[in-house]
């Protein structure tokens, strides 16, 4: 089979060839594994993470890509719950342990031994991929295969986020930050929430027109403050300077929800602007989303469908698969990257 690999890490240029295609021995699955032919895979940012060095795979090379969408072509021996010719998407969460108290109550994306699909193991930039039958989500029709790509990360991880700020119906939130994961939850809010009115921090005017294109009622850059303090805020960036401003926008009791994998190391001097009586006094809140668990891939699966949640995709066959990594790097985003692969 081709797949696409990294070799080895370091920041990617503009000129940058960061993944290597090669062919190399179809996988075989394992015990309570399927093999998945797969359709097609979405390109995350997390992959610049990986890629870059800030989470490294544990060995390479390393086939990446947690977005998977495809079709159960073997099972390994003792599955029993799913059957070739299922249509089938496989996530960020790989495996986890399944016994400790956060899996035992569903919390399973802060497991110990929690392993990330395309980074921990080989993911889905390649035409066929092995992953636990526990770990698969099976797909509802209503779901084209471009479009359940992104749902397994960007909706899924959005859907979390949304979760946790608490939000109840007519609340104000805002969101700092504009990609993916956000355009997928300002479809989400609209349907769960109708009467909470959403604000938009972004870096670009681009950004900022799309927000508003959406439904946002307000869009301003990092620095603005909105017309109205907000009950919760979602950020979705990796600085630090974000995390400073949404403290002062928030009302008495509000929650700060970080939706980001990691921080910047550098731009650390914006948290010095923290000050107890304006940031932080009057009970605000301050969570992180970490991972997604599996209960967050499968209660969004279907709500996306239920609510006919369709995002905005660019496609790029599988061998350009170093073109979508650099896009998504230097040029704006607007909604999602997909590679095509077995369409």
């Amino acid at each position: 089979m081709k797949a696409m690999v990294i070799e080895q890490l370091g920041e990617i240029r503009e000129d940058s060839q960061p993944l290597k295609q090669i062919e190399r021995e179809r996988p075989h699955p394992g015990t309570g594994e399927v093999l998945i032919r797969l359709h097609c895979c979405g390109v995350c940012h997390t992959e610049l993470d990986e890629m870059e060095g800030r989470t490294p795979p544990e060995s390479l090379p390393r086939v990446p890509g947690h977005q998977a969408v495809g079709t159960i072509e073997e099972l390994g021996t003792g599955m029993h719950t799913l059957q070739p010719g299922t249509r089938v998407g496989v996530a960020w969460i790989y495996s986890s342990c399944g016994e400790c108290e956060y899996c035992q109550r569903g919390d399973d994306n802060l497991c110990r031994e929690f392993q990330a699909t395309g980074r921990d193991a080989d993911g889905g930039y390649a035409e066929y991929m092995c992953a636990p039958a526990a770990y698969v989500f099976p797909l509802p029709d209503e779901l084209s295969d471009e479009a359940a790509a992104p749902m397994l990360c960007a909706g899924a991880i959005g859907y979390r986020s949304l979760r946790l700020t608490d939000l109840e119906d007519g609340q104000r939130l805002g969101m700092t930050g504009f990609g993916a994961s956000a355009h997928l939850m300002m479809k989400m809010i609209h349907g769960l929430f109708p009467n909470s009115p959403v604000y938009v921090f972004a870096r670009r005017q681009e950004e900022r027109d799309y927000a508003l294109s959406l439904g946002a009622v307000w869009a301003g850059d990092t620095d603005e403050q909105p017309p109205e303090l907000l009950h919760a805020i979602i950020d979705t960036t990796p600085a630090w300077l974000p995390i400073v401003r949404a403290m002062e926008a928030l009302l008495p009791g509000g929650r700060l929800v970080i939706n980001a994998i990691r921080k910047e190391n550098r731009d650390q001097s914006e948290l010095s602007q923290i000050q107890y009586e304006t940031h932080l006094w009057m009970e605000k809140e301050i969570k992180t989303v970490a991972n997604v668990s599996r209960r967050d891939v499968s209660e969004f699966l279907a709500l996306a469908a239920r609510l006919h949640i369709q995002p905005e995709v660019q496609s790029y066959p599988m061998e350009q698969a170093n073109q979508a990594i650099i896009d998504m790097k230097f040029k704006p985003i607007r909604g999602a990257k997909v590679l095509m692969i077995n369409p």
